[in-house]
């Protein structure tokens, strides 16, 4: 049986967001939240295998503690990228069972999986056997279309901890395989915390993660009175100052204001750009650090705007704080 993984790394994590939590993501969320517990955005175990591990495995080594999410459904495939996966020096392999994109429909993974428990459980004891050391965790849904019986969910987190897995993060709605995009599966599905909630009160031997639809430090922090952690996805990107409120909040440390914070990506930033990366594949992911602030909408402009000319270099996002603090000034 892997470790448990400490309760105090589970009290906040950041979600896998396909094609949005790469390396420059997550270092940047790092700086904002070091006690946070980060996830790489979904990588399916035949990419991990075959692929260009350099760019879709890519991991600074600030980024700890950090997962990475696999995607699939063959026990043997996902047990051998997993050992890929900590080779690597990722600090947890989390298998995806909660996805309900077309695609992960056509290769019978993601939320499909809620129906196959015996499959997952599989999985997940090949995974376990092949990284000692390493938690196998899962990510799930409560159950997929118009499946709403809780004996039946409970059943599938039974038959995965039964093999092993002592971990879940629970996004708290069904999945609508049919008729939803997956946009709309993550709002229109309505949200069910009280399953997470009742999980963990009938399971108190198992570490359960909520997510879905938090939106607010206030919201995140509420959900540790009932579970063992919280989970912020699209908040903590697109207004990732709540990802840093939270988690000074569970330390107990001060706030810093959201140009410290930036500024303390430079040395990474002026590392890739000595590298060859384009400004522009790190400036989208800190957009929204200035949401709903004076100067926030020309700060975004000036990246937007600016990020993908050849040569762009940090100057650029000084004069996007610049811009913040003129602003700021004026009012």
């Amino acid at each position: 049986m892997p470790p448990p993984i400490e309760p105090t790394a589970l009290r906040l994590s950041v979600a896998p967001m396909m094609d949005w939590t790469d390396t420059f993501c997550r270092v940047f969320h790092r700086l904002l939240a070091p006690s946070a517990r980060l996830y790489s955005e979904m990588v399916h175990a035949n990419a991990v295998i075959h692929g260009d591990r350099a760019k879709l495995l890519a991991l600074d080594p600030v980024e700890h503690p950090v997962a990475l999410q696999l995607g699939g459904s063959e026990p043997a495939l996902l047990a051998q990228a997993a050992r890929i996966g900590a080779a690597l020096g990722f600090d947890e392999i989390n298998l995806n069972c909660g996805c309900p994109s077309d695609r992960v429909q056509a290769g019978r993974f993601g939320a499909c999986l809620m129906r196959e428990p015996v499959l997952v459980a599989d999985a997940v004891a090949a995974m376990i056997a092949a990284v000692p050391g390493v938690p196998v965790t899962v990510k799930c849904r409560l159950g997929v279309d118009d499946d709403h019986d809780w004996d039946r969910f409970r059943a599938f987190i039974d038959a995965v901890a039964d093999a092993g897995c002592r971990t879940f993060v629970v996004h708290a709605r069904n999945a609508w395989l049919q008729g939803l995009s997956p946009k709309e599966n993550r709002e229109v599905p309505p949200l069910r915390y009280d399953w997470a909630y009742r999980l963990k009160r009938e399971r108190p031997d198992l570490q359960v993660v909520v997510n879905g639809g938090i939106a607010s430090r206030d919201e995140a922090l509420a959900h540790l009175d009932h579970a063992d952690g919280a989970m912020l996805g699209r908040t903590a990107y697109h207004d990732p100052y709540v990802l840093h409120a939270v988690d000074a909040a569970l330390a107990g440390r001060d706030l810093q204001p959201r140009a410290d914070l930036l500024r303390a990506l430079r040395p990474h930033v002026e590392a890739w750009l000595a590298r060859g990366v384009a400004l522009k594949h790190v400036t989208r992911h800190v957009l929204g650090l200035f949401h709903a602030q004076p100067g926030g909408r020309a700060f975004r402009q000036v990246l937007s705007e600016g990020a993908h000319r050849p040569g762009a270099d940090w100057s650029l996002v000084e004069r996007a704080i610049a811009v913040t603090e003129r602003t700021e000034r004026a009012a």
